[in-house]
């Protein structure tokens, strides 16, 4: 924990924007560097609205423990928008996003 996940269309710094996301998450959230884990998924192909646009997303999805505040969960999720900009190529038409949830009672690790 915490789990993070991005999926992304747009020419994205994925090293440089999780090592930086990591201390970010640490310090918000009162986690340790060494619990967060980050996987990249590339989207081939995405349609958004009526297809007119050129289709470029980058959407965070952060899974913690259960026991945060929405409130914390918001600054996370804004923090998080605003660290975005600086490990893409390009902002323009990007359509960034970024969702804080609770993991399932389900949720194991070893």
């Amino acid at each position: 924990m915490p789990q993070i996940t991005v999926d992304y269309s747009a020419p994205l710094d994925r090293r440089g924007f999780a090592l930086a996301l990591h201390p970010f998450v640490v310090e918000t959230v009162d986690t340790t560097l060494d619990a967060c884990k980050t996987r990249f998924r590339e989207v081939e192909e995405l349609v958004t609205g009526d297809g007119t646009d050129h289709d470029v997303i980058v959407h965070v999805e952060i899974a913690l423990l259960p026991g945060r505040t929405d409130e914390l969960k918001g600054r996370l999720s804004e923090g998080v928008l605003d660290l975005l900009p600086a490990h893409l190529k390009t902002t323009d038409g990007v359509r960034l996003s970024v969702e804080v949830r609770d993991l399932e009672p389900s949720y194991r690790k070893r």
